[in-house]
């Protein structure tokens, strides 16, 4: 079952279910990728986001916003705004594959590395570009990012 059909599904069951707080959140990340699919026909792409990995680049974007608004929040004690974000938060993260670990993230950036033959930190681009590829939604690439510098530098 694709992302799109299991946001279908569970939306009806939360709107039967009474969630409020779920069925806002679903919406919102409906409407994230209704947004995505709109802008890619306005730049001459002829079909709409189908592929899970393009979706789960919108959400990944989500919880990077929420994750910031979160920080935001506490940082100007509005511990109510915060945990609207949380909740949100929680709710987006159930669609999303399970985050690496560090050492999961460190062993996969090595395996790309290798993988790849790159051998300094010219090749950083290509060791990422084949990160975000093959490992899209698992890990945080703003974290790979030091990783592969740490590898190739």
């Amino acid at each position: 079952m694709s992302l799109r059909e299991q946001l279908s599904n569970d939306i009806k069951l939360a709107m039967k279910a009474g969630e409020k707080k779920k069925v806002a959140t679903i919406r919102l990340m409906q409407a994230a990728i209704k947004e995505k699919d709109i802008n890619s026909r306005t730049e001459g792409h002829e079909s709409a986001l189908t592929a899970d990995p393009g979706i789960l680049d919108i959400f990944t974007k989500m919880v990077k916003q929420r994750q910031d608004s979160i920080a935001a929040f506490e940082k100007g004690a509005r511990d109510d705004l915060a945990q609207n974000e949380k909740d949100e938060l929680a709710i987006i993260q159930t669609y999303m594959p399970k985050q690496m670990s560090e050492d999961e993230a460190k062993a996969a950036v090595a395996e790309v590395i290798k993988a790849i033959g790159a051998s300094g930190i010219k090749d950083m681009g290509k060791v990422m570009a084949e990160l975000k590829t093959k490992y899209s939604g698992q890990m945080d690439m703003s974290k790979a990012g030091g990783l592969v510098k740490g590898l190739l530098g």
